[in-house]
């Protein structure tokens, strides 16, 4: 075979190999960049629409109990065998009213809505327990409200303490993660 014909035809291959392999590299690149993009905006929907809003009014309602704990002058409303005076219940009433059951119906609209933003594979125990909370006080202060059909003046289903743990944490943990993909998506593209 002719040297300069060999040499065409070495170059040749090699040029075509390189394309390929090239060509193979920048579509993994673009199908990982792409991937990435996905993940980021899963992330930042599941902050925007869920956990953003969450951590809000988690925090808000802390807040909130706090102030209303501050005019009983004490960290707890309800006293193992001491009645509220009917003091203590109108402003406790008011309170769930204007601020408790409404920011707990934000929360449970937040959380019926959006279960597919939900963190992890399935739903937290917290989040259960808050709804099996909510709903409890729910139907019962309306059955007293409408039907004066007497209660406790709360939930029958302790506040989840975790709840507020879980919210914050996976905030904390999907900001980490929306900064971390958002690298990686920029330095996949430059």
């Amino acid at each position: 075979m002719n040297p300069t014909l060999l040499a065409a035809l070495i170059a040749a291959t090699a040029t075509a190999a390189g394309w390929i392999v090239n060509s193979a590299l920048t579509n993994r690149a673009e199908l990982r960049r792409r991937r990435a993009e996905a993940r980021l905006t899963h992330v930042e929907r599941q902050l925007e629409q869920l956990y953003g809003p969450l951590l809000f009014l988690v925090k808000e309602g802390r807040s909130a109990w706090h102030d209303f704990c501050d005019t009983l002058g004490r960290n707890v409303v309800f006293l193992d065998g001491k009645p509220l005076s009917d003091k203590e219940k109108a402003s406790w009433l008011f309170w769930v009213d204007h601020e408790f059951m409404p920011r707990n119906e934000a929360i449970q609209s937040l959380l019926s809505s959006n279960t597919h933003l939900i963190a992890g594979d399935q739903m937290p125990d917290s989040f259960m327990a808050f709804i099996e909370h909510h709903n409890a006080w729910r139907v019962t202060h309306l059955r007293w409200k409408k039907d004066e059909v007497p209660y406790s003046w709360h939930s029958k289903v302790d506040w989840p303490m975790d709840f507020e743990t879980d919210v914050i944490e996976s905030y904390e943990r999907l900001k980490n993660l929306q900064i971390q993909m958002a690298g990686l998506v920029r330095g996949v593209e430059a």
